[in-house]
């Protein structure tokens, strides 16, 4: 089961091709660079890569407006390239996923040309039309205060096409058994070429009924989750479909399948938001909460548990106080909030650049119940230009080096400007810097992945909160068979002494081994443990010691 169920304890990072190593020297990034930049990725320790889109696209939302869905983009090489790529991440050991970006089209893919051109075209059902302005065109859009509308009169159709997203990204028809019986179709071809499973994009708007007559909360149609799925799993066994869904609870079963039979995996929204109201008010009660209530889900399938991804950073469910708080806390400037609901820049800059506050805060994420995913340059620490467009800020390129561009490429004008300047410009944050000094973040984030990875607990196990009487003190069990890890971190910059009781019963549950340091605790005589946390401080341990860890070594 462990190795069919690989996703279970990976470490999956994210990256777009387009920005993370430029091979040919035209200032956008490509496979080839990427593929040169495989033997880092294997020394970092990751074990999944994920890759925005790198679909021929125009562009002008970060490639998720695709115009077709079978090819490479040729600014990033060729299908060629993209294999040559594929078969040198398997050869290291490396899973490859990909976006599927599936609700919607770019507005220039020739299926669009053609149902916009002709009422008779085959692809005219592929969209959703009407022939007069809905009543609810003001209403639902992903994006306010940059988006107006959810319809859009077409002069050439003579009539209105829904979008959820922008007005060039029409919605597909994905009702029509024609468009999903396509999508399985893009998943059975690159699944061809290599890849792992998918980053299924917007799946709540995908599954959703859509027309003009559509009115009230949105209606699902969750079979079409349990058909990818089932299309995946006899195409290739072990692929898996990572969705973005950012639901309520209550709603988590509609997408894993009572019977483990749809979404693989789904990123836990309700923990990130949870966690970065923690960080910012240094109270980890609400973050328990969340735990708790997303702690239910089939057996074999998981929560992706990420820090920042490459969209704002999206606070809606919070309350109306805890958000502010977050906004206060980390985004205080409007140039750094997005869409009412978020903040749009980086993680190292939301923390000042504070080192003893970033490791706490990764060492958390790699510690809570699910798969760590991260983000291409949260490993050194990268920043944000709150001078490019909305999104754009937290998107620049890779930064390798002190040399010209941060060594992404070496023509005199890239992609996306390269931050040059400042604290977190490219002569003070690079990899190359950071390779050779070990106290860098670098160095700890390698040692913090190799650590996750040694701890499957984490990933298999059953997690159980544990009480401090310290609000800002996180502490989490997992147990799985037979053995369990201890993690705490302190939320606060004030350190604490607790009086800790692990709950496993002696004598495992009397001592206990810190496995960042070495460090020894053994229990009283009343069974607890008494330990200090620093300020920001974290430590994570394996209940019972070398007996415990040699016993999970021989089962």
């Amino acid at each position: 089961m462990i190795n069919d169920l690989w996703y279970k304890n990976a470490v999956v990072y994210c990256l777009s091709v387009a920005t993370f190593m430029d091979a040919d020297g035209d200032g956008i990034g490509d496979f080839i660079g990427l593929e040169r930049r495989l033997d880092y990725l294997q020394g970092l320790g990751v074990t999944a890569i994920w890759l925005m889109p790198f679909q021929p696209s125009p562009k002008r939302d970060g490639g998720y407006d695709i115009s077709d869905y079978y090819g490479v983009d040729p600014d990033y090489g060729s299908l060629g390239d993209f294999v040559a790529f594929t078969h040198a991440a398997k050869q290291r050991g490396l899973r490859v996923l990909i976006d599927l970006v599936v609700n919607h089209t770019s507005d220039k893919h020739p299926w669009f040309q053609s149902a916009r051109s002709d009422p008779q075209s085959r692809y005219r059902d592929w969209y959703v039309w009407s022939k007069t302005r809905p009543a609810n065109a003001d209403e639902g859009m992903v994006f306010p205060g940059v988006q107006t509308s959810t319809w859009t009169h077409d002069e050439k159709a003579k009539a209105w096409y829904f979008h959820r997203f922008f007005d060039f990204q029409p919605d597909l028809n994905t009702a029509n058994p024609e468009v999903q019986a396509e999508i399985l179709k893009i998943m059975g071809f690159w699944i061809e070429l290599g890849v792992s499973g998918f980053r299924m994009d917007a799946v709540p708007f995908v599954i959703a009924e859509k027309g003009a007559d559509v009115k009230g909360k949105p209606r699902e149609q969750f079979n079409m989750l349990r058909d990818f799925r089932e299309f995946l799993s006899w195409r290739q066994g072990d692929a898996i479909i990572l969705a973005e869904a950012n639901v309520l609870p209550k709603q988590d079963f509609d997408y894993f399948g009572d019977d483990a039979d749809r979404m693989n995996m789904m990123f836990n929204f309700q923990v990130n938001q949870a966690t970065f109201y923690a960080l910012a008010a240094h109270d980890a009660r609400p973050l328990v909460k969340a735990i708790e209530r997303t702690k239910p889900r089939p057996l074999s399938c998981q929560w992706g548990i990420f820090l920042r991804n490459h969209d704002e950073l999206d606070l809606g469910r919070l309350t109306e106080t805890q958000r502010q708080k977050v906004f206060a806390a980390f985004g205080p400037d409007k140039r750094m909030q997005l869409y009412d609901r978020g903040i749009r820049r980086r993680f190292a800059p939301m923390m000042d650049g504070d080192q003893r506050r970033i490791r706490l805060a990764y060492s958390l994420m790699f510690s809570l119940p699910g798969t760590p995913v991260m983000r291409y340059g949260d490993e050194i620490g990268m920043g944000d230009d709150l001078s490019l467009r909305e999104r754009e800020c937290a998107r620049t390129p890779m930064q390798w080096t002190a040399e010209a561009h941060g060594g992404f490429t070496l023509c005199d004008r890239s992609v996306s400007p390269v931050i040059e300047s400042g604290p977190y410009g490219y002569p003070h944050v690079n990899v190359a810097d950071q390779r050779h000094d070990a106290g860098s973040l670098l160095n700890w984030m390698q040692g913090m992945i190799r650590q996750r990875k040694e701890a499957p607990e984490i990933g298999w196990g059953d997690v159980v909160p544990l009480p401090t009487d310290h609000p800002g003190v996180l502490a989490l069990r997992y147990d799985w068979r037979g053995n369990s890890v201890l993690c705490l971190h302190n939320l606060d910059a004030k350190p604490v002494e607790l009086r800790l009781d692990t709950g496993v019963p002696k004598p495992s549950g009397a001592v206990l081994v810190d496995l960042l340091t070495g460090a020894r605790s053994d229990a009283g005589a009343d069974g607890s443990h008494t330990l200090m946390v620093d300020g920001y401080g974290y430590h994570w341990f394996r209940v019972g010691g070398l007996d415990a860890l040699m016993r999970r070594h021989t089962t």
